[in-house]
């Protein structure tokens, strides 16, 4: 008897185009919406705008990093297919930002901020974005599929 599916793989297998093979999926926060834990006190504030500021993205306008859209900070999914990578809303499966795998230069594992696991997604075109995950082994699973 095959074994259920999570609500994230079906969320991750959502929307793929016909003949699309998912690779790998994890849960990520976009640094650049990320928001500071313990709201209200000075170190979560500073955090979070830290998070957001310093390091969450590179590339000017036109960039293939400027593209992403401002998120709400919630959690989405980052999915690596052999087509695409992109995010994708861990509720419905619908995409919320995709880019050519063809795109995507490497994986970088950054220091942790905190409790966080961090990473960057570097570009083609030099440009990059930086992601926040609850498991280094997310990152490093996107390392793996993607340099």
């Amino acid at each position: 008897m095959p074994e259920p599916m999570s609500r994230h793989q079906r969320a991750a297998l959502g929307f793929l185009n016909p003949g699309e093979q998912l690779q790998t999926f994890g849960v990520v926060v976009p640094a650049k919406s990320a928001k500071g834990s313990g709201h209200g006190q000075i170190g979560g504030d500073l955090g979070g705008m830290l998070a957001r500021s310093v390091g969450a993205q590179s590339g000017g306008a036109g960039s293939v990093a400027s593209g992403l859209p401002a998120t709400s900070g919630a959690a989405l999914l980052l999915r690596v297919t052999d087509q695409r990578v992109g995010l994708v809303d861990p509720l419905r499966g619908t995409p919320v930002w995709e880019v050519p795998r063809t795109w995507v230069a490497r994986v970088e594992r950054r220091p942790r901020l905190q409790l966080m696991a961090r990473f960057r997604v570097h570009y083609c075109d030099g440009s990059w974005l930086a992601f926040l995950t609850m498991r280094r082994r997310t990152a490093e699973q996107f390392g793996a599929w993607l340099g």
